[in-house]
């Protein structure tokens, strides 16, 4: 599998992990307790929550990293900044190599369809697939910090087991996972899908401070127009595990080709 050396001292996998939601979230240790014993966990993930924050990085501020005691003997930092900038920075100042492989997640709340582009969780992984280090980020389909994560630690490690072993001349591999919000008794098992067209309706709701200052709330409504069953919205909602390999070139190739005769110099 493409990435860095092992582990020098214990011959094991390397491997990355880092969020979105924060290093004390639930989500992150649910993660690191799914796939300790895989390899040399290290884990960089920001200081607080940083959804929806995208492919951000900080640019004009100072980056500030600590270590931290957060899981049991796991080494961990905790980063001021964004997803993507805990990536970089775990590779460049922490590590001095490419891991393995890098987790991003477990993501309180759903990745799927249009939300992969504003998710910090994915951009996480998309960073490192950028950089060639295999990379999934995993999401549960619940908001809620209470949310019960068994059936997801049983489907990240399958996963994770499942791509360490794997014999992929891409190296870029990036797979975006969400699971369904039910027991683990009820899910059907994993889809391989494709990105469903769905997206929210959004709105800004009018609002006004104590000291009658107008402010705006983004509401909206979730909305599938996308009625394959091939998709990852499908899949879950049929409680299956989504995987939607995802990539950082958005190039339309195909329009692409219908334009090179048509837009000229």
């Amino acid at each position: 599998m493409p990435g860095a050396k092992k582990d020098k001292k214990t011959k094991q996998p390397v491997i990355l992990i880092t969020n979105d939601d924060g290093i004390t979230a639930p989500g992150i240790k649910n993660l690191v307790e799914a796939v300790k014993d895989l390899g040399k966990i290290i884990v960089v993930a920001p200081d607080k929550p940083q959804s929806g924050m995208g492919h951000a990085i900080t640019i004009g501020y100072p980056l500030r990293l600590h270590k931290v005691h957060q899981f049991e003997g796991v080494d961990s930092w905790q980063c001021s900044g964004t997803p993507v900038d805990c990536v970089k920075l775990a590779v460049d100042k922490i590590l001095h190599q490419k891991p393995d492989i890098c987790l991003s997640g477990i993501n309180h709340g759903a990745n799927h369809s249009i939300n992969v582009i504003y998710s910090g969780t994915m951009s996480a992984a998309i960073e490192a697939s950028i950089e060639k280090i295999p990379s999934i980020g995993f999401s549960l389909l619940d908001y809620s910090m209470e949310a019960d994560f068994s059936a997801s630690q049983l489907y990240v490690r399958k996963i994770v087991e499942q791509v360490l072993k794997l014999k992929i001349k891409n190296p870029h591999l990036c797979l975006n996972v969400n699971i369904p919000k039910v027991s683990k008794e009820l899910i059907k098992g994993i889809k391989v899908c494709r990105q469903a067209y769905a997206k929210y309706e959004e709105e800004f709701d009018e609002r006004k401070d104590p000291a009658g200052r107008k402010y705006y709330w983004l509401t909206g409504e979730f909305k599938n127009f996308d009625k394959g069953k091939d998709t990852d919205v499908w899949a879950l909602a049929n409680n299956y595990v989504s995987v939607v390999p995802i990539q950082y070139d958005l190039t339309d190739y195909e329009l692409k080709k219908q334009l090179e005769n048509k837009i000229k110099g």
